[in-house]
C-alpha cells in the first residue's frame, strides 16, 4: 500500500510547472547555438552558457541594470546576473523599474477607452488619466502579442488619436512593434494611452514621455511598453 503523502508527491510531480513572471528582457544576442534570442523575456533562475565568443546583451525590468554579457555561464537573478566564465559590463539606464513587471492578467483587468473625437482636456480628465509608467524615447516598443488594431490618444492636450492596423507579421518576434523603426514619434513630455484589440478583448496603457526623452532608437528599457 501506499502512503498518502507519496500519491500526494506524485501528483504535484505529474502537475505542469507554472510559468513564473519574467525579470528581465534579450536585448540582443550573438552566437552560435544559444538557447535565447533578441527580445526573449527571461525569468529569475534562468541558466544561459555563452561560448568563447558569445555576446548576450540583458535589461533587467525592475533594477534598470543593462549588461553587456560576453562568455560564461550566466544565471538570470531578480535584479543582475551571475556571470561564470566570463566578462559582464552594466550600466544604468533610465527606466520605470518594477512598473514594467505588471502581468499579463493586470494589464487586461485595466479596462479600455477610445476617443473618436479629440478629447477636451479638464481637470477632471487631467485627475483620472495618471500614467502608470514613463518612456524615455520618444518612439516607444510596444509589447502587444499579436498585433491588431492599435489606438493612441493623447491625454493632456487636444489631439486627434491615430490609429494603426498592425498585422502579426510586421511585429518582431510575433509580439513587437517597434515605433522607431516605423518612423513614428510622440511628444516629449505627453501623457498618453495606447490600447490594442477590440471590445471584449481590449488591452490599454496610460504612460507619459519624459520631458528628456531622445529620438531614435533608444535602449529597449527605456520605452518598453507591455500591454
Amino acid at each position: 500500500m501506499v502512503p498518502r503523502l507519496a500519491f500526494a508527491f506524485f501528483a504535484l510531480a505529474a502537475m505542469p510547472a507554472l510559468a513564473a513572471d519574467p525579470v528581465a528582457i534579450v536585448e540582443d544576442a550573438k552566437g552560435r547555438n544559444l538557447d535565447v534570442d533578441f527580445m526573449d523575456y527571461l525569468e529569475a533562475g534562468r541558466v544561459v552558457k555563452l561560448g568563447a565568443g558569445d555576446e548576450l546583451v540583458v535589461g533587467y525590468l525592475a533594477s534598470c541594470w543593462r549588461e553587456t554579457i560576453k562568455g560564461g555561464t550566466v544565471t538570470i537573478g531578480a535584479e543582475q546576473s551571475a556571470v561564470a566564465g566570463g566578462t559582464v559590463r552594466r550600466e544604468k539606464v533610465a527606466c520605470s523599474g518594477t512598473k514594467m513587471q505588471l502581468t499579463s492578467d493586470q494589464a487586461a483587468k485595466s479596462g479600455v477607452m477610445v476617443f473618436r473625437a479629440p478629447p477636451r482636456p479638464t481637470a477632471a480628465a487631467a485627475s483620472a488619466a495618471q500614467p502608470t509608467q514613463t518612456i524615455y524615447g520618444l518612439s516607444p516598443v510596444l509589447d502587444v502579442k499579436g498585433g491588431g488594431q492599435i489606438t493612441i490618444a493623447r491625454l493632456d492636450q487636444a489631439e486627434a488619436p491615430v490609429t494603426l492596423d498592425i498585422p502579426a507579421q510586421q511585429l518582431m518576434r510575433g509580439s513587437f512593434f517597434d515605433m522607431a523603426k516605423a518612423d513614428r514619434a510622440l511628444a516629449a513630455g505627453g501623457i498618453y494611452r495606447i490600447s490594442v484589440g477590440g471590445a471584449g478583448d481590449a488591452r490599454q496603457i496610460v504612460f507619459k514621455v519624459d520631458t528628456e526623452a531622445k529620438p531614435g532608437a533608444a535602449p529597449m528599457l527605456s520605452r518598453l511598453l507591455r500591454l
